[in-house]
């Protein structure tokens, strides 16, 4: 699969995603969102930084068990009721990819995710080649 980021110039820089996320490939993997939730549905954090590296933990784990990896990852869309925060998030991120690229993104601000407590819900779509 080949993925291939950019960013117009045309377009406002673009901190901590991509403009445009192309891919070839053959097959398309839609995660559900994931929220900062350890495996026994307890909440992994009270804070904004701490749900997102679990969210982001457990769409690890949901890339690898469809065979993918971070450079797969075409979307990513963010639900969470702190939208601003997008730099807390963002440094949340990197720390599990390691840095990796940063795909296509929309962060959107919300009143509440379905779990009492949830601050933030992150859903990916990775392409395989």
């Amino acid at each position: 699969m080949a993925r291939e980021l950019s960013n117009p110039p045309e377009l406002h820089p673009a901190p901590g995603f991509s403009h445009v996320a192309t891919a070839d490939g053959t097959r398309v993997v839609h995660l559900a969102g994931q929220l900062g939730l350890n495996p026994d549905f307890s909440l992994a954090a009270d804070d904004l930084h701490g749900q997102t590296v679990q969210a982001m933990q457990n769409v690890e784990v949901a890339l690898r068990a469809a065979g993918a990896g971070w450079d797969d990852v075409v979307r990513r869309t963010i639900y969470t009721v702190d939208p601003t925060a997008y730099e807390v998030i963002t440094q949340a991120i990197d720390e599990v990819t390691g840095g990796a690229a940063h795909p296509a993104q929309t962060i959107v601000g919300i009143t509440g995710l379905a779990v009492p407590g949830c601050l933030i819900e992150i859903e990916c779509t990775a392409v395989l080649g």
